[in-house]
């Protein structure tokens, strides 16, 4: 009995000193970076443009006879008038009609290009809330130290921010080596199909492979991530994939005082529940893996040792993780039934019941894979199942490259004491559509992202602070210098 209790005790040290050793190994992914050199902006005439930018009514409707064209082509105009520097030194196209895009040509042949994407459209304000907002929602005020209005976080700071660092490098008279292009969509709150994707093929047609595209998605979050009293850049280096299925029961349909033992209803009830109480497995690999191998070594003492030991604490990781709504969508696919359809009266039996059901797919899992699963789960041949908007995760970018490295360190520059991280984005974004021109798609705008704006983006008080706004330009600044090194 001793020696059982001795050779227990003796594989318990073993074990804690592979814990202890390991946590060693888990050292800062941070890198140095010497601070941005000064600029000097107007900033005022900045504000200006911004806000002006925001008056402008480019909403996008799924229903595209509702877009209104011509807020879109003033917007155009306005751009042209409040920019010309750049449209003295730029290539300015129309492509498809509302989307811009600008060549910067580079002296530089043998490097490939960059393009910075950002979108001219918005989404509508929901219809009744416009009393609830502090300032009009199109007003573009600018007051309490912020730019109200839809567009301001989602995402025009990132349309102007760019125009705005280019048209100081223009007037200072930088000429950069690396080409770089400007997309500016006008669908991407639609997913883009008329706007990044026309560019894309165009770029394709052309022969042209880009270094990297940056778009939006992560964020410079402040007392979002648990565990890190510092601000956290999240730098996308993947999305999740996108499916979405429509189920369809038929059944004989008829008065509701004489049902049958099972309706289309009640059909379709159950199979939708099956396929909740058989959720996707979580697993922590891909961009979620390389997210807490970099903030691991940021995080005290009880988080460095779970994180730098997955091998036998991932179980319990995946358990505390999944208690946040956000967090549980990193690590697997998802499912959110969001339509439902069936009888026109209470009391009338429907002969066709439909459901819908939005899947958010995580890397390794594919559209046809979750499809299938869908099948299997439900294992009943009356409900009928139809596949719509389908897109598989995107590659992963590799953060051992020198963009990755490159926007990393204009981070750290501008934002010295950021811990900078890997990020894999939830939702869908249209960088996916320069997948075929390269093998770098960066997902992140350097706006800063406190628990109380998540609400804004896409809701009531959008709004964007003056101070972040021109920490915005300066950071688009400094990015299309430092991506001028091969």
């Amino acid at each position: 009995m001793k020696k059982i209790a001795l050779g227990a005790l003796a594989v318990f040290i073993v074990l804690l000193a592979v814990l202890f050793i390991r946590m060693s190994l888990f050292t800062s992914k941070q890198i140095n970076a010497e601070p941005a050199p000064a600029v000097k902006l107007d900033i005022k005439k900045a504000l200006q443009n911004f806000s002006r930018a925001i008056q402008f009514k480019t909403i996008s409707f799924q229903d595209q006879s509702k877009v209104d064209r011509n807020e879109f082509l003033g917007l155009h105009r306005f751009i042209q008038e409040a920019f010309p520097g750049v449209h003295a030194k730029l290539k300015k196209e129309t492509v498809n009609d509302l989307t811009l895009l600008y060549t910067w040509k580079g002296s530089d042949e043998s490097l490939k290009p960059a393009l910075l994407m950002s979108h001219l459209d918005v989404v509508p304000v929901e219809p009744g809330t416009e009393s609830s907002w502090t300032q009009p929602p199109f007003s573009g005020k600018n007051a309490d130290g912020f730019i109200w209005g839809r567009g301001t976080q989602d995402i025009k700071v990132g349309v102007m921010g760019i125009l705005e660092a280019v048209e100081y490098l223009v007037g200072k008279g930088f000429k950069p080596k690396r080409t770089v292009y400007l997309a500016f969509s006008h669908d991407e709150e639609v997913g883009g199909a008329n706007g990044n994707k026309k560019i894309a093929e165009l770029l394709a047609s052309r022969g042209i492979k880009l270094e990297f595209v940056l778009d939006e998605g992560g964020t410079i979050t402040q007392d979002i991530v648990k565990g890190i009293d510092k601000k956290v850049a999240l730098l996308g280096i993947a999305e999740k994939g996108y499916l979405t299925l429509e189920l369809t029961v038929t059944a004989e349909g008829g008065h509701s005082s004489m049902p049958p033992r099972e309706t289309a209803v009640g059909i379709l009830s159950k199979a939708i529940a099956k396929i909740q109480d058989n959720p996707f497995p979580e697993k922590i690999d891909g961009p979620v893996k390389l997210m807490f191998e970099t903030l691991g070594p940021e995080m005290p003492f009880g988080n460095r040792i779970a994180l730098s030991n997955l091998w036998l604490l991932g179980g319990m990781v995946k358990s505390q993780l999944s208690k946040s709504a956000s967090m549980a969508a990193s690590l697997h696919t998802t499912i959110a039934p969001t339509m439902l359809q069936g009888s026109v009266k209470e009391n009338v039996l429907p002969s066709k019941a439909v459901g819908v059901i939005n899947f958010r797919i995580i890397t390794g899992d594919t559209v046809e894979s979750v499809t299938e699963y869908v099948k299997k789960t439900i294992d009943d041949p009356r409900v009928q199942i139809k596949a719509f908007q389908t897109d598989n995760p995107s590659r992963i970018s590799d953060v051992e490259s020198g963009s990755y490295k490159n926007i990393q360190k204009t981070i750290r520059q501008l934002f010295p004491d950021t811990i900078v991280s890997p990020y894999l984005v939830l939702g869908a974004t249209d960088s996916r559509h320069y997948a075929n021109v390269t093998e770098s798609i960066f997902r992140f705008g350097p706006t800063i992202t406190k628990p109380d704006d998540l609400p804004r983006i896409h809701g009531t008080n959008e709004r964007m602070s003056t101070e972040n706004y021109e920490q915005c330009i300066r950071f688009y600044i400094q990015l299309i210098q430092n991506a001028d090194a091969k």
